[in-house]
């Protein structure tokens, strides 16, 4: 255990003791709470929150509540409090036990980009975790034309994987080069003669014209070869694109397609096991894919 000159140190979010206003009204009222803004790594429907609090035992919360509004732009934590601000309850006021992850779905078909976490009346939460999927403003992926149809950040996601023995596919769309190994996709080894694989469903319809697969890290367990298949719609063909094709160890391969691919979906084979760190797909939204998106971002009330 450590201290520190606050005392214990948690891992995790602790508040002060809150108190009453008097020595005849010392506890505090039941309106009294704690609370915390968070930005959301991007715009996005909510599926379920989970308020973790490890190692919180005698100083968890009583209860916790969860709010979540929509602001464009960069809002200031005062933007975020102006009164003309309209939060909607995602959580309600509900008590939470000391070391458990506490987890509530969500049933709210909106585009989300921050959350207030409640605490009441005070106490400390280890972690926060938002599930759910990417929104992004299609009017800014048309605007940029050329970008990464496959990037968590602008809606790609991880459908499916053969193994998640050692970290989850979906680093491989995480922003930015993996900065360490366990940032990427690593496998088990393999003790047959299978492969490993997973499958992507981009943004929406795009055609991709060129391909990126990094091996950042990975260094004495890459994948070997690697080869990139696509189709499109949910029922459609798969169709090769790119060829088992040798790769090196902890080297970003850059592939220039012959030509547009138009795809909904798209599967990485590696051979025969091993790790890849990032894979992204570079393209543009067909006619299609952005009228599906626009529609979609005026359910979600954009």
């Amino acid at each position: 255990e450590h201290f520190g000159h606050k005392g214990k140190i948690m891992d995790g979010w602790e508040t002060r003791r809150r108190r009453g206003v008097s020595a005849a009204e010392p506890h505090p009222t039941p309106d009294d709470h704690d609370w915390a803004l968070v930005r959301l790594g991007a715009p996005g429907v909510i599926r379920g929150i989970v308020l973790d609090t490890a190692h919180f035992r005698g100083n968890y919360p009583q209860a916790v509540s969860v709010e979540g509004v929509f602001l464009p732009g960069s809002p200031s934590p005062e933007g975020l409090l102006a009164p003309d601000v309209k939060w909607t309850t995602l959580v309600p006021r509900t008590p939470v036990g000391g070391h458990a992850a506490n987890g509530f779905a969500v049933d709210a078909e909106q585009r989300f980009t921050h959350l207030r976490i409640n605490q009441h009346p005070d106490g400390g939460i280890a972690r926060l975790r938002v599930y759910g999927e990417v929104a992004p403003d299609p009017a800014w992926l048309t605007a940029l034309g050329t970008f990464d149809l496959a990037a968590l950040e602008n809606g790609g996601q991880v459908e499916d994987a053969s193994d998640r023995f050692y970290s989850p596919a979906t680093n491989t769309i995480q922003p930015g080069r993996s900065r360490k190994m366990d940032d990427g996709w690593e496998t088990r080894r393999r003790r047959d003669r299978g492969n490993d694989w997973i499958r992507y469903r981009l943004a929406a319809q795009s055609e991709i014209r060129a391909v990126e697969i990094d091996t950042a890290y990975l260094k004495g367990n890459s994948a070997g070869w690697a080869a990139l298949s696509v189709r499109d719609g949910e029922d459609g063909d798969w169709s090769e694109v790119l060829p088992r094709t040798r790769l090196q160890p902890d080297t970003n391969h850059r592939f220039v397609l012959d030509g547009p691919v138009r795809a909904s979906h798209v599967r990485i084979d590696i051979f025969p096991d091993g790790g890849i760190s990032r894979l992204r797909l570079y393209g543009s939204l067909t006619d299609e894919g952005a009228t599906g998106l626009a529609a979609r971002h005026r359910e979600l009330g954009g």
